[in-house]
C-alpha cells in the first residue's frame, strides 16, 4: 500500500462478555485445513467476513495455545483492520485458537470486563487495543500479575500497568508524513490558514499524529497559519457537522487535516456535494476513504498498518506460548505507510480481503518478525 512499504521504509468485534467466541481453531495434525470466523458483532469489513486456511501441513505438530484480541470497537475500520491481523496470525501458526472481542461502540468498562474475562478463556496471551489506556492501568496489571501475557496494541500500557511489550507505530511521524506529501500543493511561500480537526481530543495518539504534522508545517511553510485543532467527534454525523461548520467558518483554508479517518469521508462528501475542491489529509484505510483517494476529493492519507500491528502482536503470544520464547520488552513499530493517488489502486486490491492483505504484507512480516530487535526502541520513546 504504501509509498513506504513499496519501495523506500518509512520508519512505521461487539457484543457482552459471553460474545467472546472462540474464532480460529487451528488442527494441529493432518492435511490443510481451512479456518472459520465466527466474531460476534463484528462490521462487514472486520473479522467475521475473513476467511482463511491453516498452514497446517501433514505430520506437523504443535502445541495448542488460547489466544485472544480485544478491540475498542467493533464498527470502526481502523480496530476492524487490528482484528484482520490478528485472525489471518492465527490462520498461519499451527496450534493457535484465538478468540476476538470487541464492544459494539467504544465504552471502556465493557471492554475491560472482555480483557477480564478473556484472562479465563484465553490463558495464554490476550492482544489488546483500547482508546482509553488510563481504564486498563490496574487490569493490565492484575492480568500480569495473575501470569497472563500481555501485548499493547496501538497504544502503550500507562506506567504502573506493567504491560512491557507495545506495537504500534510513530504517530509523530505518521502525521509529518502527512505533512510532507501535501507539501507538494503548498508552495514555499505561502499564507493562509491550515484547519487542524481532532476526532478524539485527548487520544495521546491521534495528538502525536496532529503534533507531526504542525511540526513540519511550521519547519517548512512558516508563513501558514493554523487554526485549531478544534474537537470534530468520531461519530459519522458528528463528524460531518463539525468539518461543515467549519468549512463555512473556514471556507478559503490552504489544506485541512483531520488525524482519523472519518475526516477523510466527511470532508469528500462535503467536496462532492459544493464542488468546492478542497486539499485534504487525514489517516487509516476505511474504504470510503480510499474511495475518497481515487475520486480526487482527498490528496494523502497517513495508512498505520493496522493489520501488521495485530499480526504481530498475536505471532509474538504465540511464539511465547508455543516455544518460550521470551516478549519483546520495549516499542515494537512495525512501520507506516501513505496512500495517495499514485498507489491508491494496489491499496484498494490489498483491502478486498484477508487473504490479500496477507500477501501484500507478507514480505514485510517474514523481515520484521525475523529480526524484531531490529524495530523494537524503549517503551518511554512510544510517539
Amino acid at each position: 500500500m504504501s509509498l513506504a512499504r513499496s519501495g523506500n521504509r518509512v520508519s512505521r468485534v461487539g457484543g457482552g462478555i459471553a460474545s467472546l467466541s472462540v474464532v480460529l481453531a487451528l488442527a494441529a495434525c493432518g492435511s490443510s485445513s481451512s479456518s472459520s470466523t465466527t466474531s460476534s458483532g463484528a462490521g462487514g469489513g472486520g473479522p467475521a467476513s475473513a476467511s482463511s486456511s491453516s498452514s497446517t501441513t501433514a505430520g506437523s505438530s504443535a502445541k495448542t495455545v488460547h489466544l485472544a484480541m480485544i478491540v475498542a470497537d467493533s464498527t470502526e475500520n481502523a480496530f476492524q483492520e487490528m482484528s484482520n491481523g490478528a485472525v489471518s496470525a492465527a490462520a498461519h501458526i499451527p496450534g493457535v485458537k484465538l478468540s476476538t472481542a470487541a464492544p459494539a461502540a467504544v465504552n471502556p468498562s465493557q471492554e475491560v470486563q472482555m480483557f477480564q474475562a478473556a484472562q479465563q478463556s484465553s490463558h495464554d496471551g490476550i492482544a489488546l487495543m483500547t482508546v482509553t489506556p488510563p481504564a486498563f492501568v490496574r487490569p493490565f496489571s492484575q492480568a500480569v500479575a495473575a501470569g497472563v501475557p500481555v501485548v499493547a496494541v496501538d497504544a502503550p500500557g500507562l506506567p504502573g500497568s506493567k504491560v512491557t511489550t507495545f506495537v504500534g507505530n510513530s504517530n509523530t511521524e505518521i502525521g509529518a508524513g502527512v505533512a510532507n506529501a501535501m507539501l507538494a500543493k503548498i508552495p514555499a511561500n505561502a499564507s493562509g490558514t491550515v484547519v487542524i480537526g481532532n476526532p478524539i481530543p485527548g487520544l495521546p495518539l491521534l495528538q502525536a499524529r496532529i503534533n507531526g504534522f504542525i511540526g513540519v508545517l511550521k519547519a517548512k511553510r512558516p508563513g501558514l497559519k493554523i487554526a485549531g485543532p478544534f474537537n470534530v467527534g468520531n461519530e459519522p454525523t458528528d463528524n460531518y457537522n463539525h468539518w461543515n461548520a467549519l468549512l463555512q467558518k473556514y471556507p478559503n483554508g490552504v489544506a485541512y487535516f483531520d488525524p482519523g479517518d472519518q475526516g477523510a469521508i466527511s470532508l469528500a462528501r462535503i467536496e462532492k456535494t459544493s464542488g468546492k475542491k478542497l486539499l485534504v489529509g487525514a489517516c487509516d484505510v476505511d474504504p470510503a476513504a480510499l474511495q475518497g483517494v481515487k475520486n480526487g476529493y482527498v490528496y494523502v492519507l497517513g495508512d498505520p498498518h493496522h493489520f501488521l500491528k495485530g499480526y504481530i502482536a498475536i505471532t509474538l503470544l504465540a511464539q511465547h506460548a508455543q516455544q518460550g520464547k521470551a516478549l519483546p520488552q520495549g516499542w515494537f513499530n512495525p512501520g507506516f505507510g501513505l496512500v495517495t493517488a499514485a498507489n491508491i489502486d494496489q491499496i484498494i486490491a490489498r483491502e478486498q480481503n484477508n487473504q490479500t492483505r496477507y500477501d501484500y504484507y507478507k514480505s514485510i512480516l517474514d523481515q520484521e518478525l525475523a529480526n524484531p530487535s531490529a524495530y523494537i526502541k524503549p517503551l518511554s520513546q512510544a510517539n
